[in-house]
């Protein structure tokens, strides 16, 4: 019976994909895990497998196509000994079941097992639906479906047979409490509820969203601007993506801002004596060189550490509160910007977060991140002093409680000891959110970051 291939959700958030690049062409066999496109999200660009075997009867969506909705038949695969022609004929019009609780799976997870399987439902008229399973987010929280049941505003994760026994036991699945991987409901939890353990406080009706500005009209715009004075540049996703994100953060989360001059005197020393003793080799190509950014992401993650108490994020619930420091660095590419992420960051050496930047910076603007690479983490810096600017302020990040806006280190007098010297001077900005942060903890936190920077020997030791 053919097999449906369905457009995957890359990230819990995804509602549509451009795809890409088929890497397949009709009449090509195709193995469980064998890769069979390319799917460009709002962030990046990343490969698909296939989880059944069969050949491919019929590519319902070519390459090129935007915007194909999250679940969406793309192609159509024909089992081993089924008529190819057949199977292509009929594509897409077989009405298979949608998946719930993920939108894509890994062999693996489509086994039997006392969770029941996505592709388990023996009531569709067909075979069900098989999907396609991104590389970089094997083992990652399952992604939702848009019906999902959601708990005080949050998505709701829940196995198939979860739902299924809920449903019958007239339990709202939102309301239990998951024990599975990353929170999952799963089939004990909808038992154990069942009895009146693991069960949630009903969910409080949602307060009014922030207004968002409407976006101008044609009319608007004609009556604006003379007409031919303008071209209309179609938004792509991941601009969408930045609008919206920045927009609720602006909306929805108190920043205030403060500003605090560091010296780089010492830094700059230190940066050049490091680098001169990098290793070399055959080549005499240095085995790292260090930049002051690199210092910076180490300074604040040790602040973070200092001053624990400003490494959480906020949420209703209670406020998260860090053990690492996890953080994020604006990096600029086409179209936007991304934030990926140096995990544990107070762990590691200035040679290595050198590296992973490099690496980051060249695989961001490629589109080549995957998602665990620029979700989470605990703040971020953004540094725009290679463009000359002296000081800014940054939109914070949620689920981020602050980020760092660094300025361009110049020369300024400065009074020392009752004289003016010339100094390198660099202005750094924390941007705070005051439910989580506030000003006395967001000055010992910059505070903290400051001492680091002007004594770089103490992020050595």
């Amino acid at each position: 019976m053919p097999i449906n291939i369905l457009m995957p959700a890359l990230s819990p958030t995804m509602e549509k994909g451009n795809l890409a690049k088929w890497l397949k062409k009709e009449g090509d066999k195709v193995k469980s895990g064998d890769v069979i496109a390319e799917i460009e999200t709002d962030k990046a660009t990343m490969e698909v497998e296939a989880a059944d075997e069969g050949t491919l009867a019929k590519i319902v969506v070519p390459e090129g196509t935007q915007d194909v909705p999250v679940n969406d038949v793309i192609a159509v695969l024909a089992e081993d000994g089924e008529d190819v022609k057949a199977a292509g004929a009929g594509a897409g019009k077989a009405e298979a079941p949608k998946p719930t609780a993920s939108s894509f799976e890994t062999p693996a997870a489509r086994a039997p097992q006392d969770e029941g399987s996505a592709g388990g439902n023996t009531e569709a008229p067909t075979k069900p639906t098989t999907n396609v399973a991104p590389r970089p987010e094997e083992g990652a929280p399952a992604p939702v479906s848009k019906g999902e049941a959601t708990h005080n505003g949050a998505r709701v994760f829940a196995s198939p047979l979860a739902r299924r026994l809920a449903k019958d036991a007239g339990i709202d699945i939102a309301r239990v409490t998951g024990t599975g991987p990353h929170g999952r409901v799963i089939a004990r939890d909808v038992e154990q509820a069942k009895s009146g353990g693991g069960l949630k406080a009903p969910a409080a009706a949602p307060a009014a969203g922030p207004a968002i500005a409407p976006a101008m009209s044609d009319q608007q715009i004609r009556a604006l601007y003379p007409e031919g004075s303008y071209e209309v540049v179609p938004h792509d996703g991941m601009r969408r993506t930045i609008a919206q994100r920045l927009t609720q953060s602006t909306q929805t989360i108190p920043h205030f801002y403060l500003t605090i001059d560091c010296n780089l005197g010492r830094l700059l020393a230190a940066r050049e004596d490091i680098n001169a003793a990098a290793p070399k080799d055959k080549d005499g190509k240095p085995a790292y060189k260090l930049s002051v950014n690199d210092f910076i992401i180490k300074a604040m993650a040790i602040a973070l550490q200092r001053i624990p108490d400003a490494n959480v994020s906020w949420t209703e619930a209670g406020m998260l509160k860090h053990k690492h420091s996890d953080i994020g660095v604006a990096v600029a590419m086409p179209g936007g910007l991304i934030t990926p992420i140096i995990r544990s960051a107070e762990t590691q050496s200035l040679s290595s977060i050198s590296a992973q930047m490099k690496d980051f910076a060249a695989r961001a603007r490629a589109r080549k991140l995957k998602p665990e690479e620029y979700q989470g983490g605990t703040t971020a810096v953004s540094n725009l002093g290679m463009f000359g600017i002296k000081d800014f302020t940054a939109v914070i990040n949620p689920p981020h409680a602050t980020i760092l806006a660094v300025g361009t280190g110049e020369q300024r007098a400065i009074v020392k000891d009752g004289k003016i010297e010339i100094a390198t001077m660099m202005s750094v900005t924390l941007s705070c959110d005051h439910r989580a942060v506030d000003g006395a903890l967001g000055a010992e936190l910059i505070g903290a970051f400051k001492t680091l920077i002007e004594n770089p020997v103490m992020m050595m030791v």
